[in-house]
């Protein structure tokens, strides 16, 4: 089964060509799929088209990759769980526009349905685009609006994530389950060239969503975690979120506001999605009650995460050691591994890989689609070639034969999946 290319004519429609069939990009490279890396397009998955942009294919009568003429190229966003394992394989035009910071995995057309390469690399069922009830989000709006009618940041998740943004994890807390966001800090120490929430002026994208624009109390955090740490299944807090900067600028907040939950509660975890910079603040968190840490990165390498992230007074032997110490504490520890299909694959990443789990220690690592234009990215990074790849899913493959306790996923473990993680709670 190979599915048939597709292709945009502009205005919004999409069709398959017959006469090509659809490949897959890897870094620069354009190259066949393997059959069994083909699954339907999970539902909540879209497709895009990518102006300025002419699809590659395989002719299905000569077997020479060649390109779509018919319309615009067409990729798909695979929804949260899911890890793609090719990029859109296109041509671009000289003045072809940037793309938006979304992922652009491959995909194609084959008996009435969509296919992409991808695989699902996580059971939970907390982002499913199907069990989100829209008329039950605004109601569970309403409603905390009035039992908060002075926090800022109630407000902020209502008006801003939930409504506006369809933020997953904002419209979880306003159905008062599982993982509760908690955005902290409106300022940042690095300067991520995709970063989704603020972008120079200058630059020919712009950010996804708007950042929070104040400093939260540790009042205006306890008010409305503790209830749902009380009150929701398999409840989790998480400082760090799409719509801030680095939560660890907000430490001594954040500390203060762990202490005081922890006076009221003892259920659920205690979470910070982080770039990991403050290793001296992140122990004393852990000293206070964190229970997990998600560090974000592009890369294992140093040289290739600093050309990406371009830190502030910090370095990437900051995140590595942050990571030691959650470990330390016997905190659970993992990665935001931002998944670039010739880049995350290639020998050398690997190599570093490894390193990195074994001297952090590392628990999980969460497999995430990189939500960014291929060419932009590669551009920005100045990355020409990258040698010989091993394809996502024998990089897996090889790092979990190697270190068979490490855990995959996409989402941050709630206590009881810590202790016991394969143990499939969500059905």
């Amino acid at each position: 089964m190979t599915p048939y290319i597709l292709y945009s004519d502009g205005k919004g429609n999409i069709f398959e060509d017959t006469t090509l069939y659809a490949v897959g990009r890897s870094g620069w490279e354009a190259m066949p799929i393997p059959e069994f890396e083909w699954i339907e397009l999970p539902e909540g998955g879209s497709l895009y088209e990518l102006p300025g942009r002419q699809g590659i294919g395989i002719d299905v009568h000569s077997g020479e990759m060649r390109l779509c003429e018919k319309g615009w190229a067409v990729a798909a966003f695979i929804p949260p769980a899911h890890t793609g394992l090719y990029l859109a394989a296109y041509e671009t035009q000289p003045d072809a526009p940037t793309l938006p910071l979304f992922c652009y995995t491959a995909t194609g057309w084959h008996n009435e349905k969509f296919y992409v390469p991808a695989v699902r690399i996580e059971r939970d069922i907390r982002q499913e685009a199907g069990g989100y009830d829209q008329a039950k989000v605004e109601e569970g709006v309403n409603e905390l609006l009035q039992a908060y009618p002075h926090n800022r940041l109630v407000k902020h998740l209502a008006e801003n994530c939930a409504l506006t943004y369809h933020c997953p994890a904002a419209r979880n807390y306003f159905l008062g389950r599982w993982e509760c966001p908690i955005p902290s800090s409106p300022a940042c120490n690095a300067n991520c060239i995709g970063c989704i929430s603020f972008q120079p002026q200058e630059e020919t994208i712009t950010s996804t969503q708007d950042r929070l624009t104040f400093k939260p109390t540790a009042a205006e955090i306890v008010e409305y975690t503790v209830p749902h740490l009380e009150t929701a299944p398999y409840p989790i807090v998480s400082f760090g979120q799409g719509c801030e900067g680095e939560p660890l600028l907000m430490w001594e907040t954040i500390r203060e506001a762990i202490i005081e939950i922890r006076k009221h509660t003892n259920k659920g975890s205690i979470n910070i999605n982080t770039n990991g910079s403050m290793p001296d603040a992140v122990e004393k968190l852990m000293e206070a009650g964190l229970d997990s840490i998600r560090v974000s990165t592009n890369s294992a390498r140093p040289d290739i995460y600093t050309k990406y992230y371009q830190p502030n007074n910090y370095a990437f032997e900051d995140i590595v050691e942050s990571l030691k110490v959650v470990r330390k504490y016997n905190g659970w520890s993992s990665i935001n591994y931002f998944v670039f299909p010739g880049v995350t694959d290639c020998i050398e990443e690997y190599e570093a890989l490894r390193d990195l789990i074994k001297e952090t220690g590392l628990n999980m690592i969460q497999w995430r689609n990189f939500n960014i234009d291929p060419d932009w990215y590669l551009g920005k990074m100045n990355i020409s070639d990258q040698g010989e790849n091993l394809g996502i899913i024998q990089m897996m493959a090889l790092i979990h034969k190697q270190f068979p306790d490490l855990k995959f996923g996409y989402f941050n473990p709630p206590i009881e999946r810590m202790k016991n993680f394969d143990v499939d709670f969500a059905h």
